[in-house]
């Protein structure tokens, strides 16, 4: 395999920092750590997690397109990174631990192949691209699926994607991701208390941000720096071998993590979260409510047990998701709202209009003036 090849952000850090040593916590997508007494941990963890980067020499897209996403892929790369992480809390656990050599199991495998950078892999870039332009002739890939369609690797059904009929039947695992806008040019910060606390909640799945043009999966912090995956790396595309397995040593970061004053992350964010069980999503509503209550800092968005009145609209609902997969995700006038299709959320998502988030409690009211913004979406 050729040598990766470093970008234009990661040439920037030269040669990546060893981790501070700090008695300050360190919590990386729910876990605390000692970063005096637990640094090989905190590395392992690190290492754990799937590593999208930039890639090189895999096959065109679309037959004639690009074969490389470098300079232009971080964010697809980084939401790659965020599903990835759901998907092993799912199927592999939040404890588990990749170990470089170690034969890896079914599920890690069926998981990996599902994001290599092939058109037949559910969810490669080629992939994202077909499902953003379904009107595209890509040769028979997956634009119209017949009814029941699963996705498959080599004739078996993904595990990344197979569920228990039993458990479809009750709550399907949720995937809750938050688009927010924590300020104007730069992160306010009544908000930075509030942004880290996310990291430690059992159900996070990170925090998708960056800079300008610049995308990186944050996945926690030590003291006032935000810990993340730098997708700015270019790599050659990986192929399964003729056992299926695939060379996985490029899908996992094995150098310290790369760091960020959390003051320098631009506002626009996306917080993730994963709920395997009804049980983990009344515990999110319940830590979230709480963090609402955080005195010296302010909400990023809150939950209420009703859509107010006063967010009704004529506009048409964009669903984002089909009913059949279970989980709906609904755009109405900037508002995020979710339902499953077993019962309504408990509570729905105010929206962040620039700097102000709709506090319906009117505890906070003072902090923003009472004009409305008007949303749009947008479809190219």
């Amino acid at each position: 395999m050729d040598a990766a090849t470093l970008t234009y952000d990661t040439l920037g850090f030269g040669e990546f920092e060893d981790f501070p040593e700090t008695s300050e916590p360190v919590w990386i997508l729910g876990k605390e750590f000692n970063a005096l007494t637990e640094k090989d941990d905190i590395l392992s963890d690190v290492t754990s997690r799937l590593w999208f980067t930039y890639r090189k020499n895999f096959p065109p897209i679309g037959g004639t397109g690009p074969t490389s996403d470098t300079g232009w892929g971080c964010m697809l790369r980084c939401g790659q990174m965020i599903l990835g992480e759901a998907l092993v809390c799912r199927h592999l656990g939040r404890d588990w631990r990749w170990v470089r050599g170690q034969p890896p199991r079914g599920e890690y495998i069926g998981i990996l192949n599902a994001f290599l950078d092939k058109k037949d892999s559910y969810y490669s870039l080629h992939q994202i691209e077909q499902l953003c332009m379904p009107w595209l002739d890509y040769g028979g890939a997956a634009c119209a699926e017949p009814p029941g369609w699963m996705p498959t690797h080599n004739g078996c059904l993904e595990g990344a994607c197979a569920l228990a009929e039993e458990e479809t039947a009750l709550w399907k695992p949720l995937v809750l991701l938050i688009p927010l806008r924590l300020g104007l040019s730069d992160i306010n910060k009544a908000y930075i208390e509030t942004l880290k606390q996310c990291f430690q909640l059992p159900q996070s799945l990170g925090v998708i941000g960056g800079k300008p043009n610049s995308a990186h999966y944050f996945i926690g912090y030590v003291g006032e720096e935000l810990i993340y995956l730098d997708p700015h790396t270019t790599q050659s595309a990986v192929e399964p071998c003729e056992d299926s397995q695939v060379p996985d040593d490029t899908y996992h970061c094995q150098h310290p993590p790369c760091r960020m004053h959390i003051c320098e992350i631009d506002p626009s964010v996306a917080v993730g979260f994963f709920c395997r069980t009804e049980d983990d999503f009344d515990d999110w509503c319940m830590r979230i409510r709480k963090l609402s209550h955080t005195r010296g800092s302010l909400p990023m968005f809150e939950l209420v047990d009703c859509q107010p009145s006063h967010f009704a609209c004529s506009v048409d609902v964009l669903n984002l998701t089909p009913d059949e997969a279970g989980i709906q995700s609904e755009v109405r006038c900037g508002q995020a709202r979710c339902t499953t299709d077993k019962a309504p959320f408990k509570g729905n998502f105010p929206d962040v209009r620039g700097d102000r988030v709709h506090d319906f409690s009117d505890r906070l009211e003072r902090f923003f003036d009472s004009e409305d913004e008007e949303f749009e979406i947008l479809s190219l």
